[in-house]
């Protein structure tokens, strides 16, 4: 059976995602399951601003399963590392010159956000997090509640659904309508055969903030197909679509240094402008089976040739106005 986790689908799971197996890791991947005052990466100018970069897409999540339970779709043994935890993440991150991450709700947890609230509560000013929602179950109300505890985004995938028909149910429509009224995102985890789907929810709602995670998962057989570049860069018509550079160990070669994405990088830049384009590790799927946290950062640091401005827009500008303001 391939493992769920909270970036699979059906079609593509988590195995296929990682492009290995993801069962060997290294003891740096575990650690105490207390959060502590070193969650805090405040790095900032003489006037307080922040002047480190922003990380758009990480998971963290402890083996403490008693404090924090498991979703009943999960067991612990399910859990691949079995914690990732916040100060590992940092030990990572900043080293890199990263000072504010934002946290992606993993799926072990389902709907129960309190693990990630938690730690965006040890350190307000260095954590943003998106959470995930029971469309089933009042979704709106529930956006709202976390939407006061400084959640910006909200995860959604298509699970069983098909292309044709994700979004065309009750619980999508009242989720974008509540997203549009608290001026928050949906977090698209999708594949290319998706992205039409997308197009008539922008139209129905055309205010409401979206995001599409690690390119719409354009290359994750190794293909970056010109066909779904130019669907996923169709939507930039639509002001408010923003896209997560994202995710390189998954897609294309799946290989440091990652020059491979460079065309579609600079292809989702062109067409949406770096200001609606935004880097993510993924981690601690970036820094498992020998990719580092480094590789990914320094595509963009280093490797692209990028203006000054496109390179603070990705590795700042627009995270912070998207999870930070």
């Amino acid at each position: 059976m391939p493992r769920r986790t909270d970036d699979s689908t059906r079609t593509i799971d988590r195995r296929t995602f990682l492009a290995s197996g993801a069962a060997a890791v290294g003891a740096t991947a575990i650690g105490s399951a207390t959060l502590s005052a070193t969650t805090d990466l405040a790095a900032s100018s003489n006037d307080g601003a922040r002047t480190g970069y922003i990380d758009s897409h990480v998971h963290v999540w402890t083996d403490d399963v008693e404090t924090y339970p498991l979703d009943p779709k999960w067991r612990p043994e399910q859990m691949e590392p079995r914690a990732f935890l916040p100060e590992t993440l940092l030990s990572h991150a900043r080293p890199c010159g990263v000072d504010r991450i934002v946290i992606v709700q993993m799926s072990y947890y389902g709907s129960d956000n309190r693990y990630m609230l938690d730690v965006m509560q040890s350190a307000p000013e260095s954590w943003g997090g998106i959470g995930i929602v029971d469309p089933n179950d009042h979704p709106a109300e529930a956006m709202r509640r976390l939407a006061a505890k400084r959640v910006r985004g909200f995860r959604v995938q298509p699970h069983d659904a098909t292309p044709d028909r994700w979004l065309d149910d009750d619980a999508s429509t009242a989720m974008w309508r509540a997203a549009n009224d608290l001026g928050v995102a949906i977090c698209l985890l999708i594949d290319p055969p998706f992205l039409a789907s997308v197009e008539r929810m922008l139209r129905k709602f055309p205010a409401t903030r979206v995001v599409i995670d690690h390119f719409a998962r354009i290359g994750i057989d190794g293909m970056v197909r010109p066909a779904d570049l130019d669907a996923l860069c169709a939507l930039a018509e639509f002001e408010q679509v923003h896209v997560k550079v994202s995710a390189y160990y998954a897609l294309g070669r799946k290989t440091a240094p990652y020059d491979d994405l460079g065309p579609m990088i600079r292809r989702v830049i062109d067409a949406y402008g770096s200001s609606r384009a935004m880097w993510g590790s993924d981690s601690p799927y970036q820094v498992l089976e020998g990719h580092t946290y480094a590789d990914s950062l320094a595509l963009l640091t280093d490797r692209l040739e990028l203006s000054e401005a496109e390179r603070n827009d990705l590795l700042r500008g627009t995270a912070e106005r998207l999870f930070f303001a």
